[in-house]
């Protein structure tokens, strides 16, 4: 009698024995730092972006983000094991396809899956046998079998068997240092058994742990769950810290306090507003199917109208501080410290600072900035602010501000010489709390 040997998936050993090249489509913050987790496991990887000035930055070796190094990637460019690249004829060269694009909200804040589709026709067009795609963005369940699976489909191959397709969600966390790309577990699923174990052994091989689940929808859904839970969660201390400051309680002490029981409870806090690419949209994506299906989300819908609001309450709490100097808001110059959505990155998406920009500019104030990580202001396609310059942080500067208004906490800023030097402190980060010579200067918003 003789027994049949299964043979191995060639994708599959070319992915364990690592000769598989990795193509990441997306070259920002989320897939350049996937580029360097394959680069540290030993692979070769291209990476595609539309926009060729970002290409050329990274040819020459030089980075536009923060924490990836531009001598790496210098350094990736002259070994060839890194290929970023414009030419998407060129996605027929690997075996692994990564899409790592936007997937931002319509005016309506209906999904908007533009990038991803039109970033997986690209992929159609050279799609080969043996290739897989997985998608990284986050989105609502159902976008990769019933978005991508049907563009994928019109190249005449058959998925699970000439194709195959996964979604595992990215979980970046820019400026967090004890967090890279390959330290973060990775959810995976797929649209069949084939892709998820082609997927899976793909991440295993970059990150430090692989969460295998049942479909591409789970996996969806997994990310939705874990930004909604974050979004509900901030909203409850934003909607608090207005309430607390109407009775005269400082909601951080009370943060501070609450945190130290060792049990059912996690600390969340309160802010200008929400940002980053994840938080300020990806539950707005979990309503929106909820509509389809005829159900409400009230929770999720509420918790995003406090967010939302919460620069409106700031530019209200502003105002009464340049009243309580006798100052109007319309002439006076306010002066936002930092535009980045965090502490620490350069990264400025969905920063609530332009919104605030926004409404001070509308209410007649005079606009200026300064954040160390933003050196000017990007055009934002939401938000009519002015193309400024950071400002140098001199004692000079802060004393010409009628008022200063922290936006984002960057460790380089020195609070107490910001609060030495300012006429006017409103404070949404708690940055100032350890400045005891403030003689009644700060507000907190």
């Amino acid at each position: 009698m003789s027994t049949a040997v299964e043979t191995k998936h060639p994708l599959l050993a070319a992915i364990e024995n690592k000769t598989a090249t990795i193509g990441i489509m997306g070259l920002g913050y989320v897939g350049l730092p996937l580029v360097q987790a394959f680069m540290g496991a030993g692979f070769k990887t291209m990476g595609f972006d539309v926009d060729q000035a970002k290409v050329d930055l990274l040819l020459e070796g030089k980075s536009y983000i923060g924490h990836i190094p531009g001598d790496w990637i210098a350094d990736c460019i002259e070994q060839e094991k890194f290929v970023p690249t414009a030419d998407m004829t060129r996605l027929s060269e690997a075996d692994a396809i990564l899409i790592c694009v936007p997937t931002p909200l319509s005016e309506s804040r209906d999904p908007d899956l533009t990038y991803v589709i039109d970033t997986t026709r690209m992929a159609a067009k050279t799609l080969r046998p043996g290739q897989i795609v997985i998608l990284e963005s986050t989105t609502y369940p159902g976008t990769t079998r019933d978005v991508m699976l049907p563009i994928l489909e019109q190249s005449g191959l058959k998925p699970g068997v000439d194709f195959f397709l996964a979604y595992s969600p990215e979980r970046e966390d820019p400026g967090n240092i004890d967090f890279s790309a390959s330290g973060i577990p990775k959810v995976v699923g797929g649209i069949d058994p084939l892709s998820l174990q082609l997927a899976d052994a793909l991440y295993s091989q970059a990150v430090v742990r692989t969460v295998p689940v049942t479909s591409c929808e789970v996996a969806e859904a997994c990310k939705i769950l874990e930004n909604t839970y974050r979004s509900v969660n901030i909203a409850m201390v934003n909607e608090l810290k207005v309430l607390f400051d109407r009775i005269g309680i400082d909601v951080w002490e009370v943060i501070e306090a609450a945190k130290t029981k060792p049990f059912g409870f996690h600390a969340f806090y309160p802010g200008p507003g929400l940002g980053g690419h994840c938080i300020p949209i990806d539950p707005f994506y979990l309503s929106w199917v909820a509509r389809k299906h005829e159900m409400p989300t009230r929770f999720i819908e509420l918790a995003g109208e406090i967010n939302t609001s919460m620069p409106k309450y700031v530019i209200s709490r502003t105002m009464e501080a340049l009243n309580s100097v006798g100052k109007p808001m319309r002439g006076s110059r306010v002066g936002i410290l930092g535009v980045a959505y965090k502490k620490d990155v350069d990264d400025p998406r969905e920063s609530p600072s332009f919104k605030l920009m926004e409404l001070l500019q509308a209410a007649g104030a005079v606009l200026s900035y300064n954040d160390p990580h933003i050196p000017t202001l990007p055009s934002m396609r939401h938000y009519n602010v002015p193309r400024l310059a950071s400002e140098s942080l001199t004692p000079e500067y802060l004393a010409s501000l009628d008022c200063v208004l922290i936006a984002t906490d960057h460790s380089a800023y020195d609070w107490d010489f910001i609060v030495r030097y300012a006429p006017l402190v409103v404070d949404t980060r708690n940055a100032t709390k350890n400045v005891t010579q403030s003689r009644g200067k700060i507000w907190k918003a």
